[in-house]
């Protein structure tokens, strides 16, 4: 295949070692972009964030089986390896390893990573029981492949994003975690391997979620805002389609995703939607701050605006 004179296709584990050890030798660092395939826009935006850090970009690609809750969740995820390997090439990955599940769990498999505390707790946590075990287990064994390196991630999975963070800093020092983006399709909705999974129907109503977010950020600029008040208007505008079942709406702290109180600080609006079997989380960045002394607000008061940390897509991709 066309890809195959660009892209080393590595399907043992200590194939890697090797094959890092090279670059290493080379004098180049590691750049590692963690995936379960199905690769899309957003995908691309990570392998070129790592591509443009000057080190050897590291693809992993595979469908982790312990983050499932939901066997038929973990059947239907879609796979597109060749075309996976086709956008890898594209965006200059030069090394993608596509493990075996006995490559990632080998007997007796008896050391996994159990998460506790408010960041497993809360939002996906209480959705999806077991969820993040499954995660950071997968993903403290990939740091351990790799090694030294930069690890890309997305924002769209932002508990994901601090949980990784998190174990990176615990048990990982020579890890450092990148944040990217989220990247949007040309209707806002954020770019997800799930999409494809959407009916025609659902993904022209799954749009309601960005236009929601945007309601709450809107909601949380204004004179007199609370925490409260932005989740009521994010979840009245995504009530008013018939297709949307909200998971969970919430106004959360950055450092630990407990919901806020006020509106001060780094914060994020959480959403969780279901359109018929397929589930879609998005969130977006607020800022807020106390007002200014004679700004006529009340104590407590604060202001939020929306975050511009985020990528739109001038043209809609069904990934």
């Amino acid at each position: 295949m066309r890809w195959a004179r660009y892209v080393r296709l590595i399907r043992s584990v200590t194939q890697l070692a090797y094959e890092l050890e090279e670059e290493r030798r080379k004098g180049r660092g590691i750049a590692l972009v963690p995936t379960m395939g199905s690769l899309h826009a957003g995908h691309s935006s990570l392998l070129a964030q790592a591509r443009q850090s000057g080190r050897a970009v590291v693809l992993t690609i595979f469908v982790n089986p312990t983050q499932f809750d939901d066997r038929s969740d973990f059947d239907r995820y879609p796979r597109t390896q060749d075309r996976d390997l086709e956008l890898a090439e594209a965006e200059g990955a030069e090394l993608v390893l596509v493990p075996s599940t006995e490559q990632m769990y080998p007997p007796p498999d008896v050391v996994r990573v159990t998460a506790s505390g408010p960041l497993t707790e809360l939002w996906e946590g209480a959705s999806r029981p077991g969820h993040f075990d499954g995660v950071l287990t997968v993903v403290g064994r990939l740091f351990g492949m790799a090694g030294s390196c930069r690890a890309f991630f997305g924002e769209k999975d932002y508990q994901q994003l601090r949980l990784v963070s998190a174990l990176a800093a615990e048990m990982f020092p020579l890890v450092e975690v990148v944040g990217c983006p989220v990247v949007r399709e040309a209707d806002g909705v954020a770019c997800s391997s799930r999409n494809a999974l959407l009916s025609s129907e659902d993904r022209r109503a799954a749009a309601v979620i960005h236009r929601a977010l945007l309601e709450g950020c809107d909601r949380a600029s204004r004179h007199g805002a609370s925490a409260a008040s932005v989740e009521a208007a994010v979840r009245s505008r995504i009530e008013k389609e018939p297709r949307a079942e909200i998971d969970y709406v919430g106004v959360v702290r950055i450092d630990d995703l407990v919901p806020a109180g006020e509106l001060v600080g780094e914060m994020r609006i959480l959403v969780a939607c279901r359109f018929g079997p397929v589930r879609l989380i998005d969130n977006v960045a607020l800022s807020g701050a106390a007002p200014e002394a004679g700004a006529g607000a009340g104590a407590g008061e604060g202001h939020a605006v929306v975050g511009r940390r985020t990528a739109i897509l001038s043209s809609q991709d069904d990934d």
